[in-house]
């Protein structure tokens, strides 16, 4: 066997396409990791935004609603809450 055989081998691509995969596939991984929607890892949840005004936040008054349903507090109670939150 001639040392050249390999070049004319059925193997002598693999040293050129090999790179070519990797470079794709890494690409792949950092599109699946950061290219969804903004710069967020795929964990990073979007639906809830605790923040002050944020789309999970809810306001004092839908809270003392809440409560006042539940049955947590008065009549009495939920008047004078809202009428401290309102002023």
């Amino acid at each position: 066997m001639h040392p050249d055989y390999v070049w004319w081998g059925p193997m002598w691509f693999f040293p050129l396409v090999i790179p070519f995969i990797m470079i794709f596939a890494m690409i792949f991984c950092l599109y699946f990791m950061f290219g969804r929607g903004g710069f967020r890892p795929p964990w990073h949840d979007t639906d809830r935004n605790y923040g002050p005004g944020g789309q999970g936040s809810e306001s004092a008054l839908e809270i003392l609603k809440k409560r006042y349903a539940r049955g947590e507090i008065t009549k009495e109670e939920f008047e004078q809450m809202r009428r401290d939150i309102l002023n």
